[in-house]
């Protein structure tokens, strides 16, 4: 069993076994992920390892699952902290046995999940009955599990049970940890539930409006931004001599000059780059809309010597591409507010919220500043409602100047 770049004579223990015949297709899946061939060969190593000891206590491949391979990792590494690829390496040969018939998919036992059958079915009404995100099903499931978990402590889901009161005593238990966002997401997710309960005939009564309102004021915050000259400083002050820096450059050029979300970079794919007439589709995070806006020049340089010379090779038709092996698109949203905030520090900025939205909030205020409407810039930034937008007009400070009353007893 030779491989042209891999030196497979040199790993022991793959001579026999129950994980040979899918050394292989295994390699053959890493190599299409992109990893180089000494990374592969150590992932190989750590397979042939796996192989020994199924080989010593007469298992075979059917018995490779999660449970195995946690014990098997933890008797190797003794105590020593894990460098990230033993535990993928072993999740992708796991995932690889099941696609190839040898394991099959395992499902949670019900003592693991006891509310699991409330829990999918909810998440099934609000993706199809109420259409919302998925990030946001994710976030109201685990809200309304801890409930469930806190109602139910001995287990079981007499749903039936569930009262107003039970609602809001939870919302006070939480009200301490959660703060004000958090909260908000809570008294959401938990009205969601009192609606779906009703609705699936599991309660005969809806109590949803059994819940308390979160004190929340609207146009209450100013957004925090950056003055125009500082985010220039950033993108001016941003790394290029290397892949990863000409990438984050791209990335933070959509940011400053469209105000596109986290969400939205990571979903940009390669088709709704229109390099002919000039624009971009950018996919709303929010309602998966598309909105088709000029691509501007610098945005659009920068994206086009990433993709010429740097993007890696991959089946993946997201434009932003993980550096390192697997190369496939970036994972969540934190990302890109790592690249934020690793940007304003190299750039020595200041600011108090660190994530994409800074930019976008600059470039709504600098708009505001250079006389442009509210409604142009609700256009720019996609939003679905004029309330949305109203709240920039806090902070244009000169314009605010001319309506202000006198303050009682200031200097005439």
């Amino acid at each position: 069993m030779n491989h042209p770049f891999i030196p497979l004579e040199t790993v022991g223990g793959l001579h026999r076994g129950p994980l040979c015949p899918y050394i292989e297709p295994y390699i053959a899946l890493v190599a299409q992920q992109g990893y180089n061939p000494q990374g592969v060969l150590a992932q190989v190593r750590l397979i042939a390892a796996l192989n020994l000891l199924l080989v010593r206590n007469g298992r075979d491949a059917r018995d490779v699952d999660p449970e195995l391979t946690a014990r098997f990792l933890g008797r190797r590494l003794r105590g020593r902290n894990s460098r990230g690829g033993e535990w993928a390496t072993l999740r992708r040969l796991t995932a690889l046995l099941r696609q190839s018939g040898v394991t099959a998919r395992r499902k949670r036992t019900e003592p693991c999940r006891p509310n699991a059958g409330v829990i999918d079915a909810y998440c099934e009404y609000l993706r199809t009955g109420r259409g919302l995100a998925l990030h946001t099903v994710t976030a109201y499931a685990r809200w309304t599990e801890r409930f469930l978990s806190w109602r139910f402590v001995q287990g079981g889901v007499p749903v039936r049970q569930i009262t107003g009161r039970d609602l809001t005593a939870f919302i006070r238990h939480q009200a301490g940890r959660a703060g004000r966002s958090g909260l908000c997401h809570l008294v959401a997710a938990l009205r969601a539930l009192g609606r779906f309960l009703h609705y699936s005939g599991r309660l005969s009564r809806d109590l949803s409006t059994a819940i308390p309102t979160v004190a929340r004021w609207s146009l209450a915050e100013v957004p925090m931004h950056l003055p125009a000259e500082k985010i220039e400083r950033v993108l001016k002050r941003c790394r290029r001599n290397t892949a990863n820096g000409r990438r984050n450059y791209a990335i933070l050029l959509l940011l400053a000059r469209l105000g596109m979300r986290a969400g939205e970079v990571l979903r940009l794919e390669l088709e709704d780059l229109d390099w002919e007439n000039g624009q971009v589709a950018i996919r709303s995070s929010k309602n998966g809309r598309a909105a088709r806006l000029p691509l501007p020049a610098d945005a659009g340089a920068a994206i086009s010597e990433y993709l010429r010379r740097d993007r890696p090779r991959s089946a993946s038709r997201r434009v932003f591409l993980r550096v390192n092996a697997p190369h496939v698109g970036l994972s969540s949203s934190p990302v890109i507010s790592v690249i934020v905030g690793k940007a304003l520090d190299h750039a020595g900025v200041v600011a108090g919220r660190r994530g994409a939205h800074v930019f976008r909030h600059s470039l709504a205020t600098t708009m505001l500043g250079r006389g442009a409407s509210l409604p142009e810039i609700g256009q720019i930034l996609r939003h679905r409602s004029p309330k949305s937008t109203a709240i920039y007009a806090k902070v244009e400070l000169e314009a605010l100047r001319t309506i202000a009353l006198p303050w009682p007893g200031g200097a005439a």
